[in-house]
Formats: structure tokens, C-alpha cells, sequence
């Protein structure tokens, strides 16, 4: 097979070129032999073979591109002799037939199959025309091969007729040999690749279906372990909630809001199994639409959010809606976890910089507070590298950390230049913008001194690497 291999660019260029080389040495040959036998420059055009040699070689140098012309300049030649309007061949020039079969064999090995049949169909009729110029008494006389009879063409073919033709045909047979052992072998190294081919490609589809496997029995353990769960929660609190009626409406309220996250969340978890079995292609991703559902199930006795917005929204793509929504629905979830019920929370969305700053802020607990003025060990969960994955590939960044008596995540999306907006007014948008609208006054409160020093640098280096974000204090609410 590595033999095969290592032939195949020897063989390419012999299919390009080799039929051009071949007829340079047939013509060279002939004329150096011609040479030896006392022909000069200034008899050459004179000399009997001159025609059929220039028309076999141009035979042979055509053979490989334009095989029907090739059989056509062979024909012409011998039926031109028939008719005498090409000089005959002798004992010494007979050997120029050899040119005939030279491009059976670049025609047998380069033409396709119904090519070949004409071509080996066609030579058979140039041997028999070959074997009748050479015998008959009326062209070649025997060439000097056989002995007439002097009985007349029937007595002279009955005699030497049919060892005259078996030679030729054997000839022919052997050059035609030649080309259809190197087509078989240039098919050999086809058929190998092909074999290598599959058996790579039969080893991809054993990977995708071992792949697919996996995802399959990923999605049966998520419906397994969560979606019957989450079922069953929902259940549950919808039963004691109908069954509970003389409860407090704060009772009622929680294990409404119970049912309804159960509920979003087995939805959400449909979305994993589906995209798992779909390769995510075709799964319902959630858009910066679904932020006010969010906003509104969190508001159902579990958080106070406060949100609001300015500026003039602006279209994002659909990879940076998804990483917005999931880092609200980061933000709201761990505000919820580690401020408990109640917990006051602002989120703003501003349009008006040169991206969507997103703004959330939440009160920190009296203990986790003062954790976070004693400078303990910070803690860190993955939610929030899972923040700054998501942000990073939306094009933007993310500062994270407690701020005073508030925990506070800061987001940038960028968008793009806005139509409206000159070159100038978009840096100085970048540069400047930034600074005054990363809190605004909806999302209350002021930036704690070193907070605005970040915020500073981030503004300053802008135009470079987007800024590293602040890791998360002792007791702040990690992801």
C-alpha cells in the first residue's frame, strides 16, 4: 500500500507528460538513426519516412488528451499509403508502425472504457492494413521480410499472411498490455484510498456513536434525577397550597412561588435533554425578552426587585441575549440564596453607552458585610466563573464584589458603533460614558472609593484588554 502511495505523483506526471516525452524519443531516435545510415539535414525533407514520422509522433504526443485524434492521424497515414498518396514503407522504414501501438498504450491507459474499446477495436483494423502494405507485391513487397511467390497477393497472404499478422497483432497486444497494467494499478492505489477513507470514516461514526451514547444516557439520568423531581416539587406545592387555604398569605405566596420555579425550572431542564440530544442546534434558547418573566417569579414573595432602564434599547445578537438572561438569572438566584427572602435587589439595563451595562445590586447581610470590612478569605463558587465565561464570549466583561453594604455585579455588552454616532463621539462614548452610567442613580447608591478607582482604570484601559474583575470578599455571595 505505501508502494502504491509513493507512485501515485511519479504517475501523474507520466499521465501529463509521458505521452509528449515518448513522441520527443521516437522522433529523436529515428532521426539519429537515420543519421547513421547517411541521411543529412538537406536530405531529410526528402526522405521517404518523413510524413508517417511526423504524423506518428504527433500520434503519440496527442494520445493521452486527445485519443480520437490520435486514431485519426494513424488512419489518415494508412490510408493515405492505400491510395499512394503517402510514400510506402520499406525493409528499413517499416518499424515506423511501431508509433501506432505506442499510443494504444497511453490510450489504453489514460482513455476512458468506451475509448479503449474503439481504440483496441481500431488497431486491430491498422494490423490488418499494416499486414496488407507490407506483403502485397502492389506496396511494401515483403519489405524485405518474405520472399514473394510471385503467384499473386492471395498465394502471398495464404503463405505468410497470417505470420505476418499473429507478429503485429502480438505487438500491439504487448503495448497494450503495458497501458492497461499501469491504468489497474493507478485503480489499485484508487481502491486503497477508498478502503482508507472508509475505514476513517467508519472510526468518526464509531466516535459520534459513542458521543451520542453518552449524550443519550446524560439526558436519561437529567430526566431521571431532576425532571421526575421537579415534577413531584411542583406537585406537592400546588396540592398544599389548594389544601392550605387558611394559612398565612405569606405561606401561600412561598409555595406559590415554589410551584412556579419547579415548574420553570423542569422547562429549563427539557431545554438541557433536548439540546443534549440535538447537539443544541435546535433547542429554545432564552432572549433578553424573557428577563421580565424572570424578574416577575423572583418578585412572587422571594425577592423585592427594582428594575428599570434608559436609553434606547438596541437589537443584540442572539449569543449575548443568552449571556445577559443567564447572568441576571445568576445574579437573582444567588441574592435570593444568600440574602434570603426579601432581600432588596436593583437591576438596571443602560443602552445609552457604547455597549448595555448591566447593573445589579443587592444587600448584603449584617454579618456578611462586616465579614467583608474584616477582609476574611474570599470564597468563590462557579456561578461566577461561569459569569465571566458567559461575558467573555459575548464580547464583553464583568467586575464583580462587594461595594459598601451592597453586592454588586457590573456588566458590559458592546454592541457595536450606533449609527447615530460620530467616530469621535463613539471613543469618547468608550472612554468617558462609561463611567458616569455604570451606577446610575436607579440602581441607587454610590460606588465605594475603591470601586470607583477600578472603574477608573477599567474607563482608561478601555480601549485595550477589557479589565480584570475584583474577586468576591469573605461571605459575599458567591455563585
Amino acid at each position: 500500500m505505501d508502494s502504491v502511495a509513493g507512485m501515485q505523483p511519479l504517475l501523474k506526471v507520466l499521465r501529463q507528460w509521458g505521452a509528449p516525452a515518448a513522441a520527443a524519443i521516437f522522433l529523436i531516435l529515428w532521426c539519429v538513426g537515420e543519421s547513421g545510415r547517411g541521411m543529412s539535414l538537406s536530405t531529410m525533407l526528402t526522405w521517404v519516412g518523413i510524413v508517417p514520422l511526423g504524423a506518428f509522433s504527433a500520434a503519440i504526443a496527442v494520445s493521452a488528451v486527445k485519443p480520437y485524434l490520435s486514431l485519426g492521424l494513424i488512419g489518415a497515414v494508412l490510408l493515405g499509403q492505400l491510395l499512394y498518396f503517402v510514400p510506402l514503407l520499406y525493409s528499413e522504414t517499416w518499424p515506423l508502425y511501431l508509433g501506432a501501438f505506442i499510443s494504444l498504450t497511453f490510450i489504453l491507459w489514460t482513455a476512458p472504457k468506451r475509448t479503449r474499446l474503439v481504440a483496441a477495436a481500431a488497431n486491430v483494423a491498422f494490423v490488418v492494413m499494416m499486414t496488407y502494405l507490407m506483403i502485397s507485391w502492389r506496396y511494401g513487397s515483403g519489405v524485405g521480410w518474405f520472399e514473394l511467390l510471385y503467384l499473386g497477393d492471395r498465394v502471398n497472404f495464404q503463405v505468410h499472411g497470417g505470420n505476418l499478422f499473429s507478429i503485429l497483432f502480438l505487438i500491439a497486444a504487448a503495448f497494450g498490455s503495458v497501458g492497461l497494467l499501469l491504468a489497474l494499478y493507478e485503480e489499485r492505489g484508487s481502491l486503497f484510498r477508498a478502503r482508507n477513507l472508509a475505514q476513517s470514516t467508519l472510526k468518526e461514526t464509531e466516535v459520534d456513536l459513542i458521543v451520542e451514547q453518552e449524550r443519550t444516557r446524560i439526558a436519561r439520568d437529567l430526566h431521571d434525577v431532576l425532571a421526575h423531581s421537579l415534577a413531584v416539587i411542583a406537585a406537592q406545592a400546588d396540592g398544599t397550597r389548594y389544601l392550605s387555604k387558611d394559612q398565612p398569605k405569606a405561606v401561600l405566596n412561598a409555595l406559590e412561588n415554589i410551584a412556579v420555579s419547579a415548574r420553570s425550572a423542569l422547562v429549563d431542564a427539557q431545554r438541557v435533554i433536548e439540546g443534549v440530544h440535538d447537539d443544541g442546534m435546535v433547542t429554545p434558547q432564552p432572549r433578553l425578552t424573557d428577563v421580565g418573566p424572570l424578574v416577575d417569579r423572583m418578585k412572587q414573595g422571594s425577592l423585592a426587585v427594582e428594575q428599570s432602564q434608559s436609553g434606547e434599547p438596541v437589537e443584540l445578537t442572539a449569543g449575548q441575549q443568552v449571556a445577559v438572561f443567564r447572568i441576571v438569572q445568576e445574579c437573582l438566584t444567588n441574592a435570593l440564596k444568600h440574602g434570603g427572602r426579601g432581600t432588596a435587589v436593583r437591576l438596571h439595563f443602560d443602552w445609552s453607552g457604547p455597549g448595555l451595562a448591566v447593573n445589579v445590586a443587592s444587600a448584603l447581610p449584617t454579618d456578611n458585610a462586616r465579614t467583608a470590612a474584616d477582609g476574611a478569605q474570599e470564597r468563590v463558587g462557579r456561578g461566577l466563573s461561569g459569569m465571566r465565561e458567559r461575558a467573555h464570549l459575548a464580547g464583553g466583561w464583568i467586575t464583580v464584589g462587594p461595594d459598601g453594604e451592597q453586592f454588586r455585579v457590573t456588566v458590559l455588552i458592546p454592541y457595536g458603533k450606533r449609527p447615530d454616532a460620530s467616530p469621535q463621539q463613539q471613543d469618547l462614548e468608550t472612554r468617558a460614558a462609561l463611567a458616569a452610567r455604570v451606577a446610575p442613580n436607579a440602581v441607587g447608591g454610590s460606588i465605594a472609593a475603591g470601586q470607583q478607582e477600578h472603574m477608573d482604570e477599567t474607563v482608561g484601559g478601555l480601549a485595550g484588554s477589557p479589565p480584570s474583575a475584583p474577586s468576591p470578599q469573605e461571605g459575599a455571595p458567591s455563585a
